[in-house]
């Protein structure tokens, strides 16, 4: 079994992509069974491919699952429902713990991954701060991938946490139980935004037949299996196998989740997962030929890359234009000797824009797909490009730009630095921008609009184009599954000598637009502008917590989405601080190309802590919570705070914040946290 790999917003094993189908499994009353052998075969004859596990796998369950055709993701059990910075031997032990998992499994073939957490309790990590909490996620990866870097490393996160994303992940992982078709839809395409450039698998998707019923729970797997595919998720894992079930000390009987019953009787939603993973995705209701379009001047050492990754593609109804504006280089000689099935335009030089108008102008197809020289679409660009179109609701679509991954720290370093072409999107599904290098467009659009403007020569040209595509009325789509590898600038020298080019094309652009920038001469954008890193939180952040911490969904409050982490390869002391000078210096060269503005503010702010308060324990046998205490303070006259406070309630000028943990047994202890003299009485 080949290992599994991320393949930007996808997994493949060798050169086959694979879409991780899973079901969890286990922990059960009484530990695992005597033999693996009768699950595991039912398991991946419904058509499962992987499995998440709740604790680390132990060998003769990686070698069943190998036998069957299983990958395995184990997970870091360890006590992330409770305090561990109060009590730091919690955390030891969770690295002890997850060093001594791996130690004899790391090599197994089956085993494709680890989860190191799930689910912290949003009142925990808001007790103990957001960013302390994914910084410490982030260091368990850290040391996971340190004794097995093969593997793929994530964390089980979910809406209340949004903002705890690890920066170092593999993978973005949600668990999401959303019984609702279209807010199902809506979130998954959410999901997307909030991984950045990596994968986003479901991990966890299930319905209690307790409650719901068993036709209930068959209807809405195959439902939320068919819309993953349809919303490009990587991975879908339903929850549970079985419904027996082992959690917090005590066998769980008031939840049924299970695909079979306690007796090992299937219900109906097995039958129903079989069908939907055996099922092709419908296709599009018309199929417009596409025109793909590739403007390069002196391009020879990079765009053989580009053109063989064209010609990979798995759509057939395309046609390939590429336009030679001017090369000296003999560029033109090597697309005509290497691609004669492409069709060439040697032009004499007139500007990137120019040369994107002339191929738009040969070309056959109804929409118009533009890509660089220095990009490589993904082998499906073209086919999901097309998708976006089939609604009839958008004139464009685009989708990320995607930095392969480095040879070297100085390209480690320029791929995280600010400044390369990035999507603006309004919501999840409609952009404000899409980068040229990533950009198609229907014909019908693109000469309504007159195409490009060809006084931008080298930069620029796609933020007036999609400016004025919004200005005529025409909507912009977003496909996170359609990416292009997109090579960065191999030095910081020709980093910054680009970064000095876009400076000189908002230059133009200012001219052209004025209303459209500050009186600083920086662009004024209504939605939120992506750099490719995952959502997280940082030490000043604000963040969404809804009143007294209790929101469904809680993110990060920011216009401008965090960057992309240094790539683990390189991440060092050096590599840092040539990544600070860089996001330092990227946004002055920017503006004294624009404005001849330079600027000494600093792009970096600091955030006051808080005040430490007084800090109680308080024990309760029955398993109160902090929600009952909140209601029996809201009855006492306390008032709740507002959505983006770091408190719960305030009465008299004193604020208090509270959050339970979880362990075994029913007995619950919640920690409160205390501003102010007033004491409040508490009642058991």
């Amino acid at each position: 079994m080949e290992r599994l790999q991320t393949d930007g917003k996808f997994f493949r094993a060798g050169e086959d992509r694979v879409h991780v189908r899973a079901v969890t499994y286990g922990p059960f009353p009484g530990g695992w069974p005597v033999s693996f052998d009768p699950d595991f075969a039912r398991i991946a004859a419904a058509g499962f491919n992987a499995l998440r596990l709740y604790q680390m796998p132990p060998p003769h369950l990686l070698d069943a699952a190998l036998h069957h055709g299983l990958r395995v993701f184990g997970g870091l059990k360890w006590a992330s429902s409770m305090d561990f910075f109060r009590r730091p031997e919690l955390l030891a032990t969770a690295r002890v713990d997850l060093a001594g998992g791996l130690r004899d499994i790391t090599g197994h073939p089956a085993l494709a991954g680890v989860y190191i957490g799930n689910e912290v309790p949003a009142d925990l990590a808001r007790w103990m701060g957001p960013a302390k909490v994914r910084e410490t996620l982030e260091e368990l990866i850290t040391l996971g991938r340190s004794l097995g870097p093969h593997l793929l490393f994530a964390y089980g996160n979910y809406p209340s946490t949004e903002y705890l994303e690890p920066e170092n992940a593999d993978f973005t992982a949600f668990n999401v139980y959303l019984e609702d078709e279209p807010a199902l839809r809506r979130y998954l395409r959410r999901l997307h935004h909030i991984a950045g450039d990596r994968p986003v698998v479901i991990s966890e998707f299930g319905l209690d037949t307790r409650r719901n019923g068993e036709e209930r729970q068959a209807a809405m797997l195959s439902a939320a299996i068919r819309l993953a595919r349809e919303e490009e998720t990587a991975g879908f894992t339903a929850y549970a196998w079985s419904d027996r079930w082992w959690n917090a000390g005590a066998e769980v009987l008031d939840w049924d989740f299970g695909l079979i019953r306690r007796d090992g009787t299937a219900k109906p939603a097995l039958a129903a997962v079989t069908e939907a993973f055996a099922s092709s995705p419908a296709p599009p209701r018309s199929v417009p030929r596409i025109s793909v379009i590739v403007c390069t001047r002196n391009g020879r050492e990079r765009i053989g890359g580009c053109l063989e990754a064209i010609a990979r593609m798995t759509d057939s109804d395309f046609e390939t234009i590429v336009v030679d504006d001017g090369s000296s280089d003999g560029t033109g000689n090597f697309v005509h000797g290497h691609f004669p099935e492409m069709t060439l335009l040697r032009l004499p030089p007139g500007g990137l824009s120019a040369a994107r108008n002339a191929g738009a102008a040969t070309a056959t197809g109804t929409i118009l797909a533009f890509t660089d020289d220095d990009c490589e679409p993904d082998r499906e660009w073209v086919s999901r490009l097309r998708r976006v179109f089939s609604s009839g609701r958008f004139a464009a679509a685009g989708g990320p730009n995607l930095p392969p991954p480095a040879r070297s720290c100085t390209e480690a370093v320029v791929s995280s630095a600010p400044g390369a072409p990035s999507h603006v999107m309004l919501d999840d599904e409609e952009a404000e921008h899409l980068p040229g290098c990533n950009i198609a467009v229907t014909k019908e659009a693109f000469d309504a609009i007159g195409g490009f403007d060809a006084r931008f020569h080298t930069a620029g040209d796609d933020v007036d184009f999609c400016w004025r595509m919004r200005d005529a009325g025409y909507h912009l789509g977003f496909a996170p599954g359609a990416f292009v590898w997109h090579w960065r600038r191999p030095s910081f020298r020709a980093f910054l000598r680009q970064q000095r080019g876009y400076g000189r094309a908002e230059k133009l652009l200012l001219e052209k637009h004025p209303r459209r920038f500050t009186a600083n001469g920086e662009a004024i954008w209504h939605g939120f502008v992506y750099n490719g890193g995952p959502l997280r939180a940082g030490s000043d952040s604000i963040i969404y917590h809804g009143p007294m911490g209790l929101a469904g969904y809680q993110s990060v409050v920011d216009r401008m989405m965090p960057l992309r982490g240094i790539d683990p390869r390189f991440d060092s002391p050096r590599a840092r601080c040539s990544l600070a000078f860089l996001t330092w210096l990227q946004p002055r060269v920017r503006a004294w190309e624009r404005k001849r503005i330079w600027t000494w503010r600093s792009p970096w702010t600091c955030k006051r802590a808080p005040e430490p308060g007084r800090e109680i324990e308080l024990w309760s046998e029955a398993g109160k919570t902090r929600d009952g205490f909140l209601r029996d303070l809201l009855a006492d006259g306390w008032k709740p705070g507002g959505p983006t406070d770091d408190w719960d309630v305030e009465k008299n000028g004193t604020r208090l914040l509270l959050a339970t943990e979880s362990g075994d047994g029913p007995g619950k202890r919640t920690l409160v946290r205390i501003w102010g003299d007033f004491t409040p009485d508490l009642r058991l």
